[in-house]
């Protein structure tokens, strides 16, 4: 489980070796595994500064119609392939931020190329329903052979939503609704008359003051609702009206994790305490407690699974709804779910609604999505691959403990980060060689490669990190 640049037991800088050898080692890696692209470039390729000329012109004509002010690069999806996403100059970057975690087998998959020109996605695109009210009589089926078969276990029904937010929002609604059927006495019971009056006047008690407990840190979306429970970073809620929720601490873990087993475990056990607290005295009673598994947005931030086990504890404890923020974490970059419980199921209809209820064009897709993962097991190859790319990030750590603090996300896929003091020089500089990667928080650097990455991606990524250490 060596990286490319492994020498004995230590790394060699990148700078100290030539880049034929290095490259021809890479390229022998790689001839022993069987990529999953064919055709995939065999690694990056920069021939312009980034941005280049033809990107820069591109950017100044867009300026003109749409906001271009949190431009990262513009893209050249017809020539991105894989694993690397291309630009107008001709530059192609192995991508390991993958659109903020939001394309998960390649650019221009050939399956997803094929579901894309079926009958079925043409008269989804032409004929776009209205789910809630006119559902296509194949809804069923697309449901079953695509998004549930993803389910966590137990979970046997879904309410499709337009985005992480909506689905945030969906949840946040169903958790109000779900606490005020219990204090009713139960889902027979009908609303008052002064339930009915006062809720169009946006008064309880049909617009109760309840709240959803949500974490220090966190992002759950830029809806009223979600981001009243986002707390990753100000820009994102100034001069918005917020709801009057509560929010907790979530753990600031010490690292390595066994090096700070009782430091860390008190950190929890005060952050539990916190949770408990705030559920028994927060003047708007929590309906809810919100959390992720691993705050992405807000700096890549984990917890053990007895803080997550604590969580739901003292949720069932105080008689209290317990939702899970998969968004980021769900299913296969984590190598699978953190949780899964029956959802709720609202007593009348219309209560959760909206003219859309989702989209069956990116439900087909989800459905090829699922069948890619199966078909190459990617889960398993997520799994395989992240532990090789924590193995080689131990050891630049070791070699470069200036650069790296932190590190986090052993046994835990490809979802892996760590902070860095230059963490926007280093993203900068990194596109200088190759490779595009992202951050969070403060000083995060966050990967998000695809579920198509393999060794031989680690491989030059870790070269990279370590050439684009030595630019700093």
């Amino acid at each position: 489980m060596a990286s490319v640049l492994r020498c004995g037991s230590k790394l060699r800088t990148a700078a100290h070796m030539p880049a034929a050898r290095a490259l021809s080692t890479t390229a022998r890696r790689a001839a022993n595994e069987k990529p999953f692209f064919p055709n995939e470039p065999a690694a990056p390729t920069v021939s312009t500064p980034i941005p280049g000329p033809k990107n820069k012109a591109a950017a100044a004509e867009l300026d003109e119609v749409f906001d271009v002010r949190s431009l990262n690069m513009l893209a050249d999806y017809h020539k991105s392939i894989g694993n690397y996403i291309a630009d107008l100059d001709g530059n192609q970057l192995l991508d390991v931020y993958a659109q903020i975690a939001s394309i998960p087998v390649g650019y221009n998959n050939p399956h997803l190329r094929q579901v894309s020109q079926s009958e079925e996605m043409i008269t989804s695109l032409i004929n776009r329903p209205a789910l809630g009210n006119f559902p296509s009589s194949d809804w069923s089926h697309i449901l079953r052979t695509g998004i549930l078969r993803a389910a966590p276990k137990g979970l046997n029904q879904v309410f499709t939503a337009m985005a992480g937010s909506d689905a945030n929002e969906t949840a946040y609604k169903a958790a109000f609704m779900y606490y005020r059927q219990l204090q009713r006495g139960g889902p027979e019971v009908d609303f008052t008359a002064e339930e009915i009056e006062s809720s169009m006047n946006n008064q309880g008690p049909g617009s109760p003051q309840l709240s959803i407990l949500s974490f220090k840190s966190a992002f759950h979306g830029r809806l009223f609702g979600s981001l009243s429970t986002t707390r990753s970073k100000p820009i994102h809620k100034m001069d918005i009206p917020a709801f009057d929720w509560p929010q907790a601490t979530f753990p600031m873990l010490k690292y390595p994790l066994e090096e700070h087993v009782q430091e860390n475990a008190a950190e929890e056990k005060r952050c539990l305490e916190e949770v408990e607290r705030l559920i028994k005295e927060y003047h708007n009673p929590v309906a809810a407690v919100m959390v992720e598994p691993i705050q992405s947005e807000g700096g890549d931030n984990h917890a053990s699974p007895a803080f997550f086990q604590g969580l739901r504890d003292i949720t069932k404890r105080n008689k209290v709804l317990f939702i899970v923020d998969e968004v980021q974490t769900g299913k296969a970059q984590t190598a699978g779910y953190y949780f899964g419980n029956p959802a709720l199921r609202p007593n009348k209809p219309y209560r959760q609604f909206n003219t859309w209820m989702g989209d069956p064009s990116r439900a087909l897709i989800f459905r090829g999505i699922i069948e890619e993962i199966e078909r190459h097991d990617l889960v398993e190859n997520t799994r395989i691959t992240g532990d090789y790319l924590y193995a080689g990030l131990e050891r630049l750590a070791k070699q470069y403990p200036e650069h790296f603090q932190n590190l986090r996300g052993k046994n835990q896929g490809t979802f892996i980060a760590w902070d860095t003091p230059k963490r926007d020089q280093f993203l900068a500089k990194a596109k200088t060689v190759g490779v595009n990667i992202g951050g969070s928080g403060a000083q995060a650097v966050r990967l998000r490669p695809m579920l198509i990455f393999q060794k031989h991606h680690a491989d030059i990524l870790l070269e990279s990190i370590e050439k684009t250490i030595n630019l700093l």
